[in-house]
């Protein structure tokens, strides 16, 4: 099989973990400005100032003590208020993405860059200009923009004071900020994605070892039903500004399997693709929510605030395209393991498969789970795809101005090829952009020492470093798979 001649290869950042800039052009701080550092045995932790004044952490997630406000403290390192410093040295990036054959960069706009706070009148003029100065930058390169409008870092205004995205009235200022940005870049950007990995809120609930109570998984899908109603509302916008835009959802792609062929494990394996992955892909790509929606909702004596008018909206915004994240596969099981046989992944514990291997930080290593889950959302959604987000994380060595990276290459070589089987199957793909392009902060642990890219960033984990860039192996290897339009992967 051949790529088809308008498939667009790229890469993908994420403005909270590439651009930096934290407190620069008029831009307000987000929760990831007040969330440490971690690694892999200890996590991230946000801080804050008490009613007395003294100082505190809590993890992510938290609910903060009564009294206490979020603070950015002396005492602790916080890797996302510079990331990788995307905010000054953007078009360096663009032009090394060009020297690679990019046709279409995934990247996303800070919300508090556009509003400071959330709820203000009017735009920041800075920030506007900013991105503007982006998109043109890129389209001197002809690479096509593929925006996301929220990747995790709604104004911490809007978190503190407004109860986030518990207060259905943060839909409103969401779709205020959607329709800016329509309106602003209607002419230099045709690709969207409104949310990113928006299933994570559901998905992610028992991470660090927790045991959420019914109230939490009402208040999670409560928080899901405004999000995804803000998404209905703004691609209606987004077709109504401009009908040449494409505007897709985006999924958290973690691909569970079954440990066993025990009829119960694959009922549970069944079951939680259903809370994982379809519960947010049907509302987004069909219009309404499935029926196994009420068997969620029962199992948590969830009472939830949907009007029939809400109901409505998500029938007339359905979105265009589906694009996702897959970085690895998830076995899971009914029956009882050991502690040595579980494994961490993307903020989730599964199964040690005999069939895959792992890397460093627990994530397993299966191209076929890629393949599988292509057609398998496919079938069932009906959307072209897109694939926004794919690579390994690993630890890099700068060598002589380079890095000699094979498990990356030899990551993206099996993960194309299962792409490419699942295209031959009937899937219908648009795009590819690997995750990282450039090195960046990573969104689990904050280290900067987990890199995924082509392009090396000469920054450690406390933030030290030239921030030069310098090409990997990877580098050429893509270059190369790109010009030959997939055909070349040795």
């Amino acid at each position: 099989m051949s790529f088809p001649k308008q498939f667009m290869w790229g890469g993908a950042t994420a403005a909270n973990q590439y651009e930096g800039g934290w407190n620069e052009g008029g831009r307000g701080p987000s929760m990831f400005d007040v969330t440490t550092a971690g690694d892999t045995k200890n996590p991230r932790l946000v801080t804050y100032i008490n009613a007395d004044g003294s100082h505190g952490t809590m993890r992510q997630g938290g609910d903060l003590p009564e009294g206490a406000h979020y603070a950015v403290l002396d005492e602790y390192y916080y890797p996302n208020h510079v990331a990788a410093d995307g905010y000054h040295r953007y078009k360096e990036d663009i032009a090394l993405f060009a020297e690679m054959g990019f046709q279409i960069y995934r990247m996303s706009i800070s919300w508090s860059r556009i509003y400071p706070r959330g709820d203000e009148e009017k735009p920041n003029e800075e920030g506007l200009a900013f991105y503007r100065g982006v998109f043109e930058e890129l389209h001197k390169y002809n690479i096509e923009p593929l925006v996301t409008i929220w990747h995790f870092d709604t104004p911490l205004y809007i978190e503190e004071h407004l109860g986030g995205w518990l207060n259905r009235n943060t839909a409103d200022l969401f779709v205020k900020y959607a329709k800016t940005l329509f309106e602003e870049y209607k002419d230099l950007v045709k690709y969207w994605i409104t949310f990113n990995e928006i299933n994570n809120t559901v998905q992610f609930m028992k991470i660090g070892g927790r045991t959420p109570e019914d109230q939490d998984f009402e208040n999670a899908y409560q928080k899901l039903h405004y999000q995804m109603l803000a998404s209905a509302r703004a691609v209606k916008i987004g077709h109504e500004i401009n009908p040449e835009n494409k505007i897709g959802c985006m999924i958290n792609g973690s691909t569970n399997l079954p440990f066993t062929c025990d009829a119960k494990d694959v009922i549970y394996c069944n079951q939680l693709w259903q809370k994982n992955i379809f519960y947010c892909a049907d509302v987004q790509c069909r219009g309404e929510y499935a029926p196994f929606s009420k068997r969620l909702w029962k199992e948590h004596n969830c009472h939830l605030d949907i009007t029939d008018e809400d109901l409505q909206i998500l029938k007339e915004g359905t979105v265009d395209l589906f694009t996702f994240s897959y970085y690895h596969t998830n076995c899971v099981t009914t029956h009882e393991t050991s502690e040595k046989d579980k494994v961490p992944g993307n903020y989730q514990v599964g199964v040690r498969s005999p069939y895959v291997t792992y890397s460093a930080w627990g994530w397993s290593l299966d191209p076929d789970g890629l393949q599988y889950f292509m057609e398998v959302l496919y079938d069932r959604e009906r959307k072209p795809m897109m694939i926004v987000e794919n690579g390994m994380g690993a630890i890099d060595e700068l060598v002589d101005e380079t890095v000699h990276d094979d498990y990356h290459i030899d990551y993206h070589r099996t993960h194309i090829r299962a792409m490419e089987k699942a295209m031959e199957n009937g899937v219908e793909c648009l795009a590819y952009t690997s995750w990282g392009c450039v090195d960046v902060i990573a969104s689990s642990t904050g280290q900067m020492s987990k890199r995924y890219g082509q392009i090396y960033v000469d920054v450690d984990e406390n933030g030290n470093g030239t921030f030069n860039r310098y090409k990997k192996d990877s580098f050429y290897w893509y270059k190369k798979v790109i010009a030959s339009n997939g055909k070349d992967l040795d």
